[in-house]
Protein backbone atom coordinates (compact mmCIF):
# COMPACT_ATOMS: atom_id res chain seq x y z
CA UNK A 1 0.00 0.00 0.00
CA UNK A 2 1.41 3.40 -0.57
CA UNK A 3 2.09 6.10 1.70
CA UNK A 4 -0.98 8.40 0.82
CA UNK A 5 -3.42 5.05 1.12
CA UNK A 6 -2.06 4.21 4.32
CA UNK A 7 -2.55 7.82 5.55
CA UNK A 8 -5.77 8.22 4.42
CA UNK A 9 -6.47 4.28 6.24
CA UNK A 10 -5.33 4.65 9.46
CA UNK A 11 -5.81 8.65 10.40
CA UNK A 12 -9.45 10.08 11.28
CA UNK A 13 -11.20 12.02 8.43
CA UNK A 14 -14.31 14.10 8.97
CA UNK A 15 -15.60 15.69 5.68
CA UNK A 16 -19.24 16.89 4.78
CA UNK A 17 -20.78 18.98 1.80
CA UNK A 18 -22.36 22.54 3.65
CA UNK A 19 -23.52 24.21 0.79
CA UNK A 20 -25.03 23.56 -2.85
CA UNK A 21 -25.32 26.89 -4.38
CA UNK A 22 -27.13 28.23 -7.68
CA UNK A 23 -25.89 31.56 -8.29
CA UNK A 24 -26.84 34.05 -11.00
CA UNK A 25 -24.82 36.51 -12.59
CA UNK A 26 -23.95 39.24 -11.23
CA UNK A 27 -22.95 37.48 -7.55
CA UNK A 28 -20.40 37.16 -5.20
CA UNK A 29 -19.89 34.35 -2.46
CA UNK A 30 -17.35 35.06 0.56
CA UNK A 31 -15.47 32.64 2.06
CA UNK A 32 -14.32 33.17 5.78
CA UNK A 33 -10.59 32.04 7.11
CA UNK A 34 -10.62 28.32 7.36
CA UNK A 35 -10.04 29.27 11.41
CA UNK A 36 -12.88 31.23 11.89
CA UNK A 37 -14.65 28.46 10.09
CA UNK A 38 -13.55 25.76 12.05
CA UNK A 39 -15.43 26.24 14.74
CA UNK A 40 -18.68 26.72 13.00
CA UNK A 41 -18.51 23.77 10.68
CA UNK A 42 -16.94 21.51 12.64
CA UNK A 43 -16.48 22.15 16.72
CA UNK A 44 -13.47 20.57 18.34
CA UNK A 45 -11.47 19.95 15.10
CA UNK A 46 -7.71 21.36 14.95
CA UNK A 47 -8.39 22.29 11.32
CA UNK A 48 -10.37 22.55 8.50
CA UNK A 49 -9.80 22.69 4.77
CA UNK A 50 -12.69 23.80 2.92
CA UNK A 51 -13.26 22.96 -0.86
CA UNK A 52 -15.59 24.00 -3.89
CA UNK A 53 -16.82 22.36 -6.92
CA UNK A 54 -18.24 23.82 -10.17
CA UNK A 55 -20.71 21.37 -11.42
CA UNK A 56 -22.33 24.36 -13.70
CA UNK A 57 -21.03 27.36 -15.49
CA UNK A 58 -18.14 29.06 -14.91
CA UNK A 59 -17.03 31.67 -11.68
CA UNK A 60 -13.51 33.50 -10.55
CA UNK A 61 -11.43 32.82 -6.81
CA UNK A 62 -10.29 36.36 -5.87
CA UNK A 63 -7.81 35.51 -2.90
CA UNK A 64 -5.91 38.93 -1.76
CA UNK A 65 -3.37 40.33 -4.01
CA UNK A 66 -3.72 37.25 -6.29
CA UNK A 67 -5.05 38.01 -9.65
CA UNK A 68 -8.34 36.21 -9.81
CA UNK A 69 -8.64 32.57 -11.17
CA UNK A 70 -11.00 31.49 -13.46
CA UNK A 71 -12.83 27.91 -12.65
CA UNK A 72 -14.85 26.29 -15.00
CA UNK A 73 -17.27 23.04 -14.48
CA UNK A 74 -15.20 19.94 -12.97
CA UNK A 75 -12.93 22.49 -11.79
CA UNK A 76 -12.61 21.76 -7.88
CA UNK A 77 -10.35 24.08 -6.27
CA UNK A 78 -8.75 23.60 -2.57
CA UNK A 79 -7.38 26.04 -0.15
CA UNK A 80 -4.39 24.52 1.87
CA UNK A 81 -3.54 27.51 3.77
CA UNK A 82 -7.34 28.17 4.88
CA UNK A 83 -7.08 31.37 3.47
CA UNK A 84 -10.41 33.90 3.14
CA UNK A 85 -11.52 34.19 -0.29
CA UNK A 86 -14.13 35.28 -2.14
CA UNK A 87 -16.34 32.84 -5.19
CA UNK A 88 -17.46 35.14 -8.05
CA UNK A 89 -19.33 35.51 -11.05
CA UNK A 90 -16.45 38.39 -12.77
CA UNK A 91 -13.97 39.95 -10.18
CA UNK A 92 -14.98 43.11 -8.68
CA UNK A 93 -18.51 42.09 -7.97
CA UNK A 94 -19.38 42.88 -3.40
CA UNK A 95 -19.93 39.66 -1.78
CA UNK A 96 -23.54 39.08 -0.59
CA UNK A 97 -24.43 40.20 3.20
CA UNK A 98 -26.52 39.10 5.27
CA UNK A 99 -28.64 35.35 4.33
CA UNK A 100 -25.12 34.16 2.37
CA UNK A 101 -22.67 34.61 5.92
CA UNK A 102 -21.62 31.70 6.92
CA UNK A 103 -23.36 31.49 10.02
CA UNK A 104 -26.58 31.99 8.74
CA UNK A 105 -25.98 29.35 5.89
CA UNK A 106 -25.18 26.60 8.34
CA UNK A 107 -28.28 26.68 10.49
CA UNK A 108 -29.42 23.60 7.96
CA UNK A 109 -26.58 21.62 6.29
CA UNK A 110 -26.30 21.32 3.03
CA UNK A 111 -28.11 24.53 2.56
CA UNK A 112 -29.34 25.22 -0.64
CA UNK A 113 -28.29 28.69 -1.60
CA UNK A 114 -29.49 31.00 -4.35
CA UNK A 115 -28.98 34.23 -5.12
CA UNK A 116 -27.58 36.87 -8.03
CA UNK A 117 -28.45 38.94 -10.60
CA UNK A 118 -30.65 36.58 -13.37
CA UNK A 119 -27.97 36.06 -15.23
CA UNK A 120 -25.92 33.27 -16.13
CA UNK A 121 -25.95 30.34 -14.01
CA UNK A 122 -23.14 28.99 -11.82
CA UNK A 123 -23.92 26.13 -9.76
CA UNK A 124 -21.46 24.97 -6.91
CA UNK A 125 -21.05 22.87 -3.92
CA UNK A 126 -18.84 23.66 -0.99
CA UNK A 127 -17.65 21.30 1.45
CA UNK A 128 -14.94 20.70 4.03
CA UNK A 129 -12.62 18.28 5.53
CA UNK A 130 -11.06 18.47 9.14
CA UNK A 131 -8.34 16.58 10.33
CA UNK A 132 -5.86 17.06 13.31
CA UNK A 133 -2.86 19.91 12.70
CA UNK A 134 -0.23 17.81 12.08
CA UNK A 135 -1.51 15.58 9.71
CA UNK A 136 -2.74 18.84 7.24
CA UNK A 137 1.17 20.22 7.75
CA UNK A 138 2.54 16.83 6.46
CA UNK A 139 -0.25 16.64 3.61
CA UNK A 140 -0.58 19.89 2.48
CA UNK A 141 3.30 21.14 2.80
CA UNK A 142 4.72 23.09 0.11
CA UNK A 143 0.73 23.45 -1.90
CA UNK A 144 0.07 26.96 -2.95
CA UNK A 145 -2.22 28.78 -1.24
CA UNK A 146 -4.65 27.87 -4.28
CA UNK A 147 -4.70 23.94 -5.62
CA UNK A 148 -6.91 23.82 -8.78
CA UNK A 149 -7.83 20.58 -10.51
CA UNK A 150 -10.54 19.20 -12.99
CA UNK A 151 -11.94 16.26 -11.58
CA UNK A 152 -13.51 15.74 -15.36
CA UNK A 153 -10.69 14.64 -16.65
CA UNK A 154 -10.37 11.58 -14.28
CA UNK A 155 -11.63 8.14 -14.49
CA UNK A 156 -13.28 8.97 -11.01
CA UNK A 157 -15.10 12.58 -12.09
CA UNK A 158 -18.05 11.56 -13.71
CA UNK A 159 -18.78 8.91 -10.69
CA UNK A 160 -18.29 12.10 -8.41
CA UNK A 161 -20.40 14.22 -9.78
CA UNK A 162 -23.09 12.42 -10.58
CA UNK A 163 -22.59 10.54 -6.67
CA UNK A 164 -22.46 14.39 -5.60
CA UNK A 165 -25.82 15.46 -7.24
CA UNK A 166 -27.70 11.92 -5.50
CA UNK A 167 -26.50 12.78 -2.58
CA UNK A 168 -27.69 16.46 -2.07
CA UNK A 169 -30.93 15.18 -3.78
CA UNK A 170 -30.91 12.54 -1.19
CA UNK A 171 -30.22 14.71 1.62
CA UNK A 172 -33.92 16.64 1.35
CA UNK A 173 -35.55 13.73 0.99
CA UNK A 174 -36.78 12.25 4.27
CA UNK A 175 -35.18 9.10 3.43
CA UNK A 176 -32.38 8.48 6.47
CA UNK A 177 -28.43 8.57 5.93
CA UNK A 178 -28.17 11.30 3.19
CA UNK A 179 -26.10 13.31 5.33
CA UNK A 180 -23.85 10.79 5.32
CA UNK A 181 -23.49 9.95 1.98
CA UNK A 182 -22.61 13.25 1.48
CA UNK A 183 -20.00 13.23 3.64
CA UNK A 184 -18.33 10.46 2.62
CA UNK A 185 -17.95 11.76 -0.75
CA UNK A 186 -16.94 15.02 0.59
CA UNK A 187 -14.01 13.24 2.07
CA UNK A 188 -13.47 10.96 -1.80
CA UNK A 189 -13.33 14.40 -3.74
CA UNK A 190 -10.88 15.93 -1.29
CA UNK A 191 -8.67 12.71 -1.72
CA UNK A 192 -9.25 13.15 -5.67
CA UNK A 193 -8.27 16.29 -5.71
CA UNK A 194 -4.94 15.86 -4.06
CA UNK A 195 -3.99 12.39 -6.20
CA UNK A 196 -4.89 14.84 -9.53
CA UNK A 197 -2.39 17.32 -8.14
CA UNK A 198 0.26 15.23 -7.79
CA UNK A 199 0.12 13.80 -11.04
CA UNK A 200 -0.10 16.69 -12.72
CA UNK A 201 2.95 17.86 -10.73
CA UNK A 202 5.57 20.16 -12.53
CA UNK A 203 9.11 20.58 -11.69
CA UNK A 204 10.57 22.34 -8.75
CA UNK A 205 7.49 21.64 -6.44
CA UNK A 206 7.99 20.49 -2.80
CA UNK A 207 6.36 19.28 -0.05
CA UNK A 208 5.38 15.71 0.98
CA UNK A 209 3.07 15.31 -1.96
CA UNK A 210 5.91 15.75 -4.03
CA UNK A 211 7.61 13.56 -2.46
CA UNK A 212 5.36 10.73 -2.58
CA UNK A 213 5.52 11.10 -6.28
CA UNK A 214 8.86 11.04 -6.75
CA UNK A 215 10.57 7.28 -7.46
CA UNK A 216 13.35 7.68 -4.68
CA UNK A 217 11.40 9.65 -1.67
CA UNK A 218 8.03 7.85 -3.08
CA UNK A 219 9.48 4.34 -2.20
CA UNK A 220 11.24 5.31 1.11
CA UNK A 221 7.75 7.24 2.38
CA UNK A 222 6.06 4.23 1.23
CA UNK A 223 8.22 1.82 3.49
CA UNK A 224 8.02 4.04 6.52
CA UNK A 225 4.54 3.47 6.57
CA UNK A 226 3.87 0.23 5.33
CA UNK A 227 6.22 -0.63 8.38
CA UNK A 228 6.35 2.56 11.07
CA UNK A 229 7.29 -0.20 13.87
CA UNK A 230 10.48 -1.70 12.03
CA UNK A 231 14.03 -0.95 13.48
CA UNK A 232 14.69 1.55 10.58
CA UNK A 233 18.11 2.61 9.36
CA UNK A 234 19.19 5.05 6.91
CA UNK A 235 21.27 2.36 4.93
CA UNK A 236 18.63 0.08 5.18
CA UNK A 237 16.17 2.52 3.83
CA UNK A 238 18.38 3.49 1.05
CA UNK A 239 18.43 -0.26 0.04
CA UNK A 240 14.77 -0.14 -0.25
CA UNK A 241 14.39 3.02 -2.39
CA UNK A 242 17.45 1.51 -4.42
CA UNK A 243 19.34 4.22 -4.12
CA UNK A 244 22.48 5.28 -1.66
CA UNK A 245 22.04 7.20 1.46
CA UNK A 246 23.36 10.60 0.79
CA UNK A 247 21.18 10.88 -2.35
CA UNK A 248 18.22 9.39 -0.45
CA UNK A 249 18.99 11.75 2.70
CA UNK A 250 19.42 14.89 0.25
CA UNK A 251 16.67 13.61 -1.90
CA UNK A 252 14.21 13.64 1.11
CA UNK A 253 15.21 16.81 3.08
CA UNK A 254 14.73 18.62 0.09
CA UNK A 255 10.95 17.45 -1.07
CA UNK A 256 9.61 16.77 2.90
CA UNK A 257 11.73 18.85 4.49
CA UNK A 258 13.37 16.64 7.59
CA UNK A 259 15.56 13.51 7.36
CA UNK A 260 14.14 10.17 6.94
CA UNK A 261 14.57 9.41 10.35
CA UNK A 262 12.82 12.61 11.92
CA UNK A 263 10.08 12.17 9.82
CA UNK A 264 9.69 8.27 10.79
CA UNK A 265 9.23 9.67 14.40
CA UNK A 266 6.62 12.49 13.22
CA UNK A 267 4.71 9.32 11.67
CA UNK A 268 5.12 6.92 14.71
CA UNK A 269 3.79 9.90 17.12
CA UNK A 270 0.72 10.78 14.77
CA UNK A 271 -0.06 6.98 14.45
CA UNK A 272 0.27 7.07 18.47
CA UNK A 273 -2.01 10.05 18.85
CA UNK A 274 -4.98 8.36 16.47
CA UNK A 275 -4.29 5.55 18.47
CA UNK A 276 -4.28 6.75 21.78
CA UNK A 277 -8.22 9.02 20.97
CA UNK A 278 -9.69 5.91 19.04
CA UNK A 279 -8.64 3.00 20.90
CA UNK A 280 -8.88 2.31 24.65
CA UNK A 281 -5.43 0.18 24.13
CA UNK A 282 -2.96 0.40 27.01
CA UNK A 283 0.05 2.33 26.27
CA UNK A 284 2.42 -0.32 26.50
CA UNK A 285 0.73 -1.88 23.56
CA UNK A 286 0.82 1.51 21.46
CA UNK A 287 4.45 2.00 22.03
CA UNK A 288 5.20 -1.55 20.78
CA UNK A 289 3.11 -0.80 17.68
CA UNK A 290 4.68 2.46 16.40
CA UNK A 291 8.24 0.69 16.83
CA UNK A 292 9.29 1.62 20.70
CA UNK A 293 10.32 -1.13 22.87
CA UNK A 294 9.90 0.64 26.39
CA UNK A 295 6.86 3.15 28.15
CA UNK A 296 10.03 5.28 28.85
CA UNK A 297 10.95 5.97 25.41
CA UNK A 298 7.78 6.26 23.76
CA UNK A 299 6.52 9.07 26.47
CA UNK A 300 9.66 10.63 26.42
CA UNK A 301 9.66 11.29 22.12
CA UNK A 302 5.32 11.69 22.65
CA UNK A 303 6.04 14.64 25.08
CA UNK A 304 8.84 16.47 22.88
CA UNK A 305 6.06 16.37 19.77
CA UNK A 306 2.94 17.04 21.61
CA UNK A 307 4.17 18.80 25.22
CA UNK A 308 2.89 16.49 27.72
CA UNK A 309 3.00 12.71 28.24
CA UNK A 310 0.73 10.39 26.16
CA UNK A 311 -1.61 9.81 29.38
CA UNK A 312 -2.39 13.37 29.83
CA UNK A 313 -3.17 14.20 26.13
CA UNK A 314 -5.48 11.22 25.63
CA UNK A 315 -7.15 12.67 29.18
CA UNK A 316 -7.66 16.27 27.81
CA UNK A 317 -8.59 14.54 24.11
CA UNK A 318 -11.21 12.32 26.14
CA UNK A 319 -12.38 15.44 27.44
CA UNK A 320 -12.46 18.08 24.83
CA UNK A 321 -14.84 15.73 22.64
CA UNK A 322 -17.17 15.09 26.13
CA UNK A 323 -17.33 18.82 25.55
CA UNK A 324 -17.79 19.19 22.32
Amino acid sequence: MDALSETLRVVRLVGAIFINGRFSAPWCYQSPHADAAAPLLEPGAERVVIFHLITEGECYVELGDAAPLRLIAGDAVIFPQGDAHRMTSQPGVPPATGGARLDAVLARRPRQLAYGGGGATTRLVCGYLACDARLARMLLAGLPPVVRVNVRGSNAGAWLEASVRYALAEARSPRPGGAGVLAKLSEVLFIEVLRLYMNEQAEGRTGWLAGVGDRIVGAALNALHQSPAHAWTLEELARTANTSRSVLAERFQQLVGSSPMQYLTQWRMLLASNLLCRSNAPLASIAQDVGYQTDTAFSRAFRREYGAPPAAWRRTQAAREHAV
